[in-house]
């Protein structure tokens, strides 16, 4: 892949310490997506590195992080504003999670704690109508599994989103703004060892919560299908580029 077929991976966090041994999210990503290390470009934005001309890549893809968009931290807010004039220029986007959200506030959605708690665990996702002829989420079918682990949400998409996806506790899983961006609440990037492993670093707090972390960790499996949205938004970008 060529210099300017590269992907940048915006990294906004890190993995729970008792994960990291595993590498961080930009790794976990580029597995996920099949990108080889000179198919990627890492940017580690939460420690201060300034983003390059989004137009140098064939997309970008944003990252989970265990901050809070609502807390508007300076380099959240540089990277949204980066991200909406990125959006609005047509280069395509994928934001996971933390990064998902950041793309919804970037475009003026609505994100705050979700009122129906933690969604944590390998859960159920249903697709919506529009999902049927998505580039991303067509060939998901109407149901699928997907590796969830969050406290805030998207509360409004911005105007103009479509909305892609749901589940039981989260009503906006996934959303796609115009023709090339998207994100997703879910991590398509984990393996059923980073669930498990997540669901344990939180044993406490889901305790505390009501929830049972023994059954979680039983319950999880692997999400193929969560996957293969982050293989096609890759694949879909790359296409952009021949055409």
């Amino acid at each position: 892949m060529s210099s300017d077929r590269r992907f940048l991976i915006v990294e906004t966090g890190q993995p729970v310490p008792s994960m990291r041994r595993y590498g961080g999210f930009p790794h976990w990503i580029r597995v996920a997506a099949g990108l080889s290390e000179r198919d990627a470009v890492v940017v580690d934005v939460e420690h201060g590195a300034a983003l390059p001309d989004a137009h140098d890549f064939a997309g970008v893809i944003v990252t989970g992080s265990g901050a809070m968009v609502t807390d508007r931290a300076d380099w959240s807010e540089r990277s949204a504003t980066w991200l909406r004039d990125a959006a609005h220029a047509g280069v395509p986007l994928f934001g996971i999670c933390y990064g998902h959200q950041l793309i919804a506030h970037a475009l003026g959605g609505e994100v705050g704690p979700n009122p129906r708690g933690r969604e944590m665990g390998t859960l159920d996702i249903d697709t919506h109508a529009a999902a049927s002829d998505d580039p991303l989420f067509a060939a998901a079918g109407p149901r699928f599994l997907a590796q969830t682990t969050h406290l805030q949400s998207v509360l409004r998409l911005p105007d103009g989103a479509t909305l892609l996806a749901h589940s039981a506790l989260e009503p906006h899983h996934a959303f796609r703004w115009g023709e090339r961006v998207w994100g997703v609440q879910f991590h398509p990037e984990f393996s059923a060892t980073h669930m498990r492993g997540y669901i344990r670093a939180r044993s406490g707090p889901l305790y505390q919560e009501g929830l049972d972390p023994v059954a979680l960790v039983a319950g999880v499996r692997a999400a193929p299908a969560a996957r293969a949205v982050l293989q096609r938004f890759v694949r879909f970008a790359g296409a952009l580029l021949r055409d």
